[in-house]
């Protein structure tokens, strides 16, 4: 221990309060003891306090009648404390300052905080604060840069709030975790610092480590689910920033405590706050505020992803346990980002463990999910994780719903007005299909100085997906037999996505982002359908069938800049460039290539962005973002403004407005019959135009130590929307979206309609943030209308309108328990449908077959809703770590039949309806487990 101490010394000098709890885990693991205890364990745990010199506090009332009668030969003192502990159902957790607390459940923790505070008097020995100065100060109104880590790993942490203890001085860590903290008094106040999820701590300045980068290093908490929020930063599942426009926050490490149909998912958590659709069972792409998910710009580790989910959206693209910070702007964001219209979700991935070798994973019914992390050498560290799904109980039950469905027949219609009426039943005949995903995460992060940081992140992931199936159906008249269908459908798809970043700090008030990034999209389909049916003794085969090969590269560069010029200026920065490379290619039996699209560009550009504090109540942020767009040879402009006003302490304005440009777009391949199709594309000069969005949002909040009302109204006008329709002309007559029966030749044109639209609504959250009952609720009035000449001279409803959305979310935290419950009901979705069909007979006696269409969107499926239900059991080691957790989720409790969507045959003359159901009832088991 002589040989240990000094070291100590310095290190609290340097560091401050955490050091304690280093030298306390040092004391237990260095001593030996050899010694026979035959007394009660208060007594015995009084005498290692004192003849080790150890904050030990516990509940004397609570352990006095446990008995200790044990001897103990050259032991450590931590596995001496591990046995008493399990020997009586104890668990011992070491606070930041040093302190051993004797712990009978884990939330007596803070109640024994508390009362050790209140009673100081009774504590043998106490933890020791944090050192007073050595001396006088000699520097004075300077700036200290520094790095905020996790003590227990060495990951920065990113948004860690910084404060001069006494002071108004504060600043925030950025998505590095680097911060500059200007104007500080003199070099011997104390830091304060404190991060969601962490125990506050302070740091001890001193002349000798003002010149120098800082690492002030913080411990995880033991509950931080049912703590108080702190500066602002909130200690729950998803959170809303009242100092910002349009952001929320996301905690993946606390994801477990939410209902899933199969494990954590980072994205589909965002469906449960307001402005976000969670009716999209089938997506974990972001429906925000009347936009669609190719309209959300998704990063992870500075690459766009281009795909963000798995199995049909049953799983999202990111692996939970490669995942540490995520955010999303919801509208009204930042010039450091463009190319979309909607929104923009930041998510950063974990560096990796610094300190230790780390392993664990996730089991559940649908996939398993394993990681590793481990340092290399002093300056690096190295994170895996991968993911494979496997066939089951839970994916039988899935991709049942694929498979099981009501057929509803139409009868004859006298003409093209011919209206749909209800008809009689029939079911597929069910195939298990065989659909499997796997996903890899790599991420090798280099630190040779404490001024510069080299990151290497790389993802791979696809998806196989066979959804082939037979069905029959049925006749309508005595002269025609069932119909036998056999449909051939195959998908495969994935992403692909690398990042080499640069993490540079120059002097004390510039830091620097540097990324080069490469992203790729694939996805190939065929379907066909095939089969025969006979009419008046003649038998009839037919073959439809449809190929499709989408394929999207980027290769980007991004260079971003941070410049603190005062404590009340932020000066943010940076250039760009990607070449963008997008094939997509349609094809119909084989033989009319419908689109064929090969197109290139570049897209390079500029942003520069002030943040301005011009009072303590006042924060202005002006942006300015110019991009220049290779197909059209245009500059586009982009002004942006948000702003926040605090009236008082509780009460906060803010509003924001911006224009936004998106370049890439995912289009819809209207398809009345089989539903709409999505397919990426590169904007031109011709058909396809750059789609602009102007958004105006206003709102205020209200919030205190434990609630938020929070409202914000939004409206955003579009311009450049982009749909591709199959229309058909020839055969005598009009019409569009004929199928089956037709005996002349058509003609098969692509088109691709331009339209403009609007959406706009408001969004109304009440949240209790802290204490054992935690949770919100929420509701979005919502309006999203489109209009494309093609369809019409009025507005319709937009595929992704939603009119009312209400939300409730319940969390409630017992001991190692954690409960929730969510439930969700909405306004269904709109839809364009078949009336009914009719046959026109040509000059040369050959009859084709139409379909009568509905308006546009003119439709709506029956209203959404579903209660969904989870519980979970945190696994604590004897020394308060969580090292896993069991859960079980109970989806759709009550087993409410949601429509997903609706496909549409024609055999016979008649429209027959094939209704897809989203899950029923559906549980799931995961455990989640780590080594250390």
């Amino acid at each position: 221990m002589k040989r240990i101490l000094p070291a100590l010394v310095i290190f609290i000098v340097i560091y401050g309060n955490s050091a304690q709890a280093q030298q306390t885990k040092q004391i237990l693991k260095k001593t030996v003891i050899s010694h026979f205890f035959t007394c009660t364990l208060n007594q015995m745990l009084d005498t290692l306090s004192m003849q080790y010199r150890l904050p030990i506090f516990y509940d004397k009332d609570a352990i006095q009648s446990m008995d200790v009668n044990n001897r103990f030969f050259n032991e450590s003192l931590r596995d001496v404390l591990k046995f008493v502990c399990q020997e009586n159902g104890l668990q011992y957790w070491i606070e930041n300052d040093g302190t051993i607390y004797i712990l009978q459940k884990p939330d007596d923790l803070p109640h024994l905080k508390n009362l050790k505070n209140f009673r100081k008097d009774i504590v043998l020995i106490k933890a020791a604060p944090l050192e007073a100065p050595k001396g006088p100060p000699r520097h004075f109104d300077f700036a200290v840069i520094g790095r905020v880590t996790d003590q227990n790993t060495g990951e920065s942490l990113p948004g860690a709030t910084v404060k001069v203890r006494n002071t108004q001085v504060s600043t925030q860590t950025n998505i590095s975790g680097n911060f500059t903290l200007l104007n500080v008094p003199s070099d011997t106040v104390a830091l304060e610092v404190s991060f969601v999820g962490y125990q506050p701590d302070a740091f001890r300045l001193s002349p000798k480590n003002i010149d120098s980068t800082l690492t002030l290093s913080l411990f995880p908490s033991m509950n931080a689910l049912t703590e108080v929020n702190i500066n602002g930063k909130k200690t729950g599942v998803l959170n809303t920033d009242s100092k910002k426009v349009s952001v929320l926050q996301l905690a993946p490490s606390a994801l477990d405590k939410l209902p899933n149909i199969g494990e954590r998912d980072v994205m589909r958590a965002f469906q449960l706050m307001p402005g976000v659709s969670a009716t999209n069972e089938s997506s974990s792409g972001a429906y925000v505020r009347g936009g669609t998910p190719d309209q959300n710009l998704v990063t992870f580790d500075g690459f766009t992803v281009y795909q963000v989910d798995h199995l049909y959206g049953f799983f999202s693209a990111f692996n939970s346990n490669a995942v540490r910070d995520v955010e999303l702007y919801k509208g009204g964001f930042s010039s450091k980002y463009g190319g979309r219209l909607s929104s923009v979700t930041v998510i950063t991935g974990k560096d990796g463990n610094k300190k230790e070798t780390n392993i664990g994973g996730d089991l559940s019914l649908l996939s398993t999910n394993i990681y590793a992390e481990t340092p290399i050498g002093t300056n690096s560290s190295l994170l895996v994780a991968a993911r494979r799904s496997y066939q089951g109980p839970l994916y039988d039950k899935i991709f049942g719903q694929f498979n099981t469905a009501t057929v509803n027949n139409a009868p004859p219609s006298t003409g093209p007005g011919g209206g749909r009426r209800p008809g009689g039943n029939r079911g597929f005949n069910q195939v298990t299909p065989s659909s499997s995903f796997y996903d890899l995460n790599a991420k090798y992060v280099f630190t040779p100085s404490k001024q510069n940081t080299f990151a290497l992140s790389v993802y791979n992931g696809s998806d196989d997906l066979n959804n082939s199936r037979d069905m029959t159906l049925p006749s309508f008249n005595s002269t025609s037999t069932s119909t036998a269908l056999s449909i051939d459908d195959n998908s495969k798809s994935g992403n692909t996505g690398a990042s080499l970043k640069w993490t540079s700090i120059i002097g004390r008030k510039l830091f620097a982002n540097t990324l080069f990034t490469y992203s790729e999209f694939f996805s190939d389909r065929t379907r066909g359908t095939s089969g025969s049916y006979s009419d008046s003794g003649l038998t009839t085969k037919f073959f439809n069938g449809i190929t499709e090969h989408n394929l999207l590269r980027d290769f980007s560069l991004k260079s971003d800049w941070e410049y603190q010029a005062t404590s009340k200026v932020k000066l943010i920065y940076g250039g760009y460039g990607s070449l963008l490379h997008i094939q997509y290619n349609y094809t119909q039996n084989d033989t009319s290539k419908l689109i064929s699209q090969d197109n290139r560009g570049v897209i390079s550009g500029g942003y520069t962005e002030l943040e301005l504090d011009p009072t303590s109540k006042l924060h202005l942020q002006p942006g300015l973002r110019g991009t220049y767009f290779s197909p059209t040879g245009k500059m586009y402009l982009e002004p942006r403004f948000s702003g926040t006003y605090q009236l008082t302490k509780e009460f906060n304005f803010k509003g924001a407005i911006g224009r936004f440009y998106q370049y890439t777009n995912q289009v819809v391949r209207e398809d009345i019959v089989g539903g709409d199709k999505n397919f990426w594309v590169l904007a031109n000069q011709s058909n396809i135009p750059v789609s602009r969005a102007d958004h105006f949002i206003a709102g205020f909040n209200y919030e205190t130590d434990n609630f938020l009302f929070n409202v914000e109204a939004y409206y955003k006008n579009l311009n450049g929307l982009t749909e591709y329709s199959i229309r058909q002309t020839g055969g005598g007559g009009g019409g569009r979206g004929a199928f089956g029966g037709a005996t002349t030749a058509t003609t098969l044109t692509q088109d691709f309609y331009s339209g403009i639209g609007y959406a706009k609504g408001i969004e109304f959250l009440l949240q209790k943030k802290s204490g054992s009952y935690t949770g919100w609720i929420s509701y979005t009035l919502g309006e999203a209308k489109s209009k494309f000449d093609a369809y019409g001279t009025d507005y319709f409803s937009s595929n992704q309108d939603i009119t009312n959305e209400f939300k409730s979310i319940n969390m409630y935290h017992l001991q190692r328990w954690s409960f929730s419950a969510v439930f969700i009901a909405s306004t269904g979705h709109p839809y364009t449908a078949p009336l009914g069909s009719y046959t026109l007979t040509g000059l040369d006696g050959t009859k084709t077959t139409y379909l009568s269409i509905s308006e546009k969107n003119g439709e709506r499926l029956p209203a959404y809703h579903r209660l969904d239900l989870s519980a979970t059991y945190d696994i604590l080691k004897f020394d308060g770590i969580k090292t896993g957790s069991i859960g079980l989720s109970l989806f759709n409790v009550y087993n409410h039949v949601n429509t997903w969507y609706n496909e549409y045959y024609i055999q016979s003359n008649q429209v027959v309806t094939t209704t897809v159901k989203y899950l029923g009832f559906t549980p799931n088991i995961t455990l989640s487990l780590k080594w250390k």
